[in-house]
């Protein structure tokens, strides 16, 4: 549940992310700028504790130079005299020597080297707050191998108030009556570090406000630019819409409101042409409409009196019998020729309603196959059924569904050089599917891409034996689109041709993947190897 809900959240940040042009703009602003400020701050961070801690260093080496050679001159002079107590009141007065010449007030550590022996001239003396641990070998070794008043110095962190602090310790070599000693003094650093801490917070909260007004102003910039873009989206989508009328608000001399200009002048070319082909559409489809309606009357009446003709054919002499027929044939055509454009006309009207009810296709395809069987006879041509069993019921307009079956059946017996036909039928939880397989002459490529197409046919010259008008597969297409489904076709040339509908079982559902392969897996049924021999 946990990961689900993090899941979630992770997609709404990640749509959120994708789909705001001001918060990318914004966040990437403020995230540039929190690298270049905390990369400028740092290097100036680190500048300033440099130089602070080279300069106070400095400071204590000159200083604690100064102390060891006052120490020095203190004890020079009480040597002089050979009195111990003039060596004892030396040490008292070399101490307040060294502390006059420091500024601040060190730790001071008086110690005898631990090579000497025999008996001291003067005992060391040492701070009660120094521990001798704070001179740490490396730095007694310095103090011995660098020589009288050469001065040598180790960072080194002390106990105080609040906890340890940084310090620095020096340490320099100095002679009391041929013997030697260490001067030592430990400087607590804790100023420096205040110094330190004040210049790194005023960095931190100079850039963080930094941080804050570069995405305020960056804010403000995207809002003046994103907000006119954000509008000009919508009122594109509005038009995409059909809302032809939307324009965008014209403000101002700047670069946006040359695109505003622009973009009303674009959307009312737009209007103006769209408008045109609808006037144009509807003008077309009138006239389609009024002109095989009108027709339908003098067509009537030229079939009736045809009919009559057909009738006593027999009577006639042989040129006038041929005359009869075709003019027979003909009529047939023209009438059936009208029925498809008026079926056309509404389509592109969109008036056209489907008659929905539950039906079994196995059943309507039967009588699909039952209705073409004469033609399929004369071509001597087997059409077979393979219905491996499923969902068979669909809520469909059965005589759209039929009119679509027999127009596939009679392209097939058509086009299938007298092979046998195969009529597919499978179905899922979702979906039926109905697939006509033929093994003729099949189609090339770009016949392919045209061959729903309006008045296209794959080769006009061939003998046809339905006297087709070119429009049943743009007729189907549409009965199949009305139904919410797809109409789809497989051909090579040499290997035949197949059609597939696929509608979904309940009205109103997506169609998703279709139960049959295009073509059909031939390996359920032995008579499609058959039908191939």
């Amino acid at each position: 549940m946990l990961r689900y809900d993090w899941r979630a959240a992770w997609e709404r940040v990640r749509r959120l992310w994708r789909g705001s042009l001001r918060l990318r703009t914004v966040a990437i602003t403020i995230v540039l700028s929190a690298i270049a400020v905390t990369a400028i701050g740092g290097y100036i961070s680190t500048s300033v504790r440099t130089n602070l801690f080279e300069s106070r260093k400095d400071q204590v080496v000159a200083e604690a130079g100064r102390a060891v050679t006052n120490a020095q001159r203190v004890f020079d002079e009480a040597g002089e005299s050979g009195q111990a107590q003039d060596l004892e009141s030396a040490l008292t007065e070399a101490t307040q020597a060294i502390r006059q010449s420091v500024s601040t007030g060190p730790l001071v550590a008086i110690l005898r080297s631990p090579a000497e022996g025999g008996p001291a001239p003067v005992e060391s003396q040492a701070d009660s707050d120094f521990d001798q641990s704070m001179a740490s070998p490396e730095l007694r070794a310095a103090v011995l191998g660098s020589g009288s008043a050469m001065v040598s110095w180790q960072s080194l962190a002390i106990s105080g108030p609040g906890g340890e602090h940084p310090a620095l310790i020096t340490g320099a070599m100095f002679n009391v009556q041929a013997q030697d000693y260490q001067l030592y003094l430990v400087y607590d650093l804790s100023d420096v570090q205040a110094t330190l801490d004040f210049v790194q917070r005023t960095l931190v909260l100079g850039g963080f406000a930094l941080i804050l007004l570069i995405g305020a102003v960056a804010y403000l910039v995207v809002r003046l630019v994103v907000g006119p873009v954000r509008v000009a989206a919508e009122t594109s989508e509005k038009l995409a819409a059909g809302q032809l009328e939307e324009r965008l608000p014209e403000r101002g001399e700047d670069e946006l409101a040359t695109l505003a200009r622009s973009f009303n002048r674009m959307a009312d070319s737009l209007q103006r042409q769209i408008k045109q082909l609808a006037d144009l559409s509807r003008v077309q489809q009138r006239f389609v409409s009024d002109v095989s309606h009108e027709l339908r009357t003098p067509l009537t009446t030229i079939r009736l009196a045809g009919e009559v003709l057909y009738d006593q054919r027999d009577d006639f002499p042989p040129a006038t019998k041929r005359t009869t027929e075709l003019l027979h044939a003909q009529t047939g055509r023209f009438e059936l020729l009208l029925s498809d454009l008026l079926e056309m006309s509404r389509y592109d009207a969109g008036a056209v309603t489907l008659e929905l009810e539950p039906t079994n296709l196995v059943r309507l395809v039967e009588d699909a196959i039952e209705a073409v069987m004469p033609l399929a006879e004369e071509k001597a041509t087997e059409v077979r059924l393979v219905a491996p069993g499923g969902y068979f019921e669909a809520e469909v307009d059965a005589r759209r569904i039929r009119r679509i079956l027999q127009n596939l059946l009679g392209n097939a017996i058509d086009h299938g050089e007298g092979r046998p036909i195969v009529v597919y039928v499978d179905s899922n939880a979702d979906a039926v599917a109905i697939a006509v397989r033929d093994y003729g002459v099949g189609m090339s490529a770009a016949d392919v891409e045209r061959v729903f197409d309006r008045f296209w046919r794959a080769d006009p010259s061939r003998q046809r034996s339905t006297g087709g008008t070119g429009l049943g597969l743009a007729i189907s297409l549409e009965d199949a689109i009305a139904h919410g489904g797809e109409l789809d076709v497989w051909s090579e040339p040499g290997r035949g041709s197949c059609f597939r509908l696929t509608i979904p079982r309940h009205s109103g559902e997506l169609v998703g993947a279709s139960p049959l392969d295009l073509p059909p897996d031939e390996g359920i049924s032995l008579v499609a190897q058959e039908a191939e021999a």
